[in-house]
């Protein structure tokens, strides 16, 4: 009796329900989790904001918009993750343009909150066109073959129901 429940379990259509259905709970604890931080951070910032406003001579030209426009772009990065995990649950791919368009935003990132003197750190800025050059190669090329053939997975797996013998 139980090694039938066990097997019936462990049926491929039964066994990918339970995978899909798992993966469904945690993207969705994942994106609760996700809005929870960016609410605080956001809270955060519009308070880090609204305090540098009241203090006399905030130097907003110097490290101060370096660090608000940091923060922001981590807004914003979060954000496209979140529209990463709600596409998941709609359409149950991983979106690969979406993902590559998230890496373009945190080394775009990177490379606008550049400290003083980053400048003289030629193997940073090499690396940092290395990443900026494969990521737009990497998107052209999946942007370019999902224009020709739309995605082969639409849905999440079927469960099909073996006939009683």
């Amino acid at each position: 009796m139980r090694f039938q429940r066990l097997r019936r379990v462990l049926d491929d259509a039964n066994y990918l329900h339970v995978i899909d259905r798992s993966e469904q709970q945690l993207a969705k604890l994942l994106g609760v989790v996700l809005v929870v931080v960016m609410i605080a951070a956001t809270v955060q910032l519009v308070v880090e904001v609204a305090l540098a406003l009241t203090v006399e001579g905030t130097p907003w030209l110097d490290a101060k918009l370096n660090k608000v426009l940091g923060d922001l772009l981590n807004l914003l990065i979060a954000l496209e993750v979140l529209q990463n995990i709600t596409s998941y649950l709609r359409r149950h791919v991983v979106q690969i343009e979406l993902v590559l368009l998230t890496a373009m935003t945190a080394v775009a990132r990177k490379v606008i909150v550049l400290p003083p003197g980053a400048e003289n750190k030629p193997a940073l800025l090499a690396g940092l066109g290395v990443a900026v050059l494969a990521l737009a190669g990497a998107y052209w090329l999946v942007r370019s073959l999902t224009l020709r053939k739309p995605p082969a997975r639409t849905g999440p797996a079927i469960r099909i129901r073996a006939p009683h013998r």
